[in-house]
């Protein structure tokens, strides 16, 4: 009877497995956000009328805040 062991063809070494289990996470994680990005983008704004910030470079300080006069909480 021959008892010898001969490797498969198909076979990973034990080394390689780390990184092809990482590949595989990360592929399912750009594939997962690609998803996401797609049911965004077909959803739309989450509320009417939502815009981005808007910036404005010559008024650094607080002066979106309207009814906020000098004095505080009196």
């Amino acid at each position: 009877m021959d008892h010898s062991v001969t490797p498969s063809v198909g076979r990973r070494s034990a080394s390689s497995l780390p990184y092809v289990l990482f590949g595989g996470s990360l592929l399912l994680l750009v594939a997962l956000f690609a998803v996401s990005y797609g049911v965004g983008r077909l959803a739309g704004p989450v509320a009417p009328g939502m815009h981005g910030v808007p910036h404005h470079d010559d008024d650094p300080g607080m002066g979106d805040m309207g009814g906020m006069g000098h004095g505080g909480g009196h």
